[in-house]
């Protein structure tokens, strides 16, 4: 193989919700971290051992607009990207490093936001509660009919 690769997929849930930074031009970032677990048996202990990993992940306009508006601290997402280091000066004057993962590909595996409106849904118990403006309303997604 002669080219390089710079891939990452994770599974994890959100630290927080996603902090938006809005730039001249209307460009924007999202920034939020992922935190992926690890749950091993210490062969020699038999002792269950639980390790976190933080990850910090940015998202970039439409993505980052869509981010900020569905998810919140303690959701379950799917994010594909690739890692980016960068390096600033800090107002004392140190130079500070981070790694990053650019995310390029997301999927919202479970929502505070989406679990509250099944509930909901879930609590209609008569047609009376039912929206027929919008006959679609509170269906699965795969239900829809397009």
């Amino acid at each position: 193989m002669n080219g390089t690769l710079n891939k990452v997929m994770l599974i994890g849930h959100l630290g927080d919700d996603v902090k938006m930074h809005y730039f001249d031009g209307g460009n924007c970032i999202g920034r939020f971290q992922l935190a992926t677990n690890e749950v091993y048996i210490n062969k020699t202990t038999n002792e269950k051992i639980s390790s976190t990993e933080w990850h910090n992940l940015v998202v970039r306009n439409k993505a980052a607009e869509i981010c900020e508006k569905y998810l919140s601290k303690g959701d379950k997402i799917y994010v594909e990207g690739r890692i980016k280091s960068r390096q600033w000066q800090a107002e004392d004057g140190s130079i500070k490093h981070t790694t990053e993962i650019q995310v390029t590909e997301f999927t919202f595996l479970t929502t505070k936001k989406e679990t509250d409106h099944n509930k909901q849904t879930q609590a209609a118990e008569s047609p009376k509660n039912a929206n027929f403006e919008n006959p679609n309303e509170g269906l699965p997604i795969n239900d829809l009919p397009f």
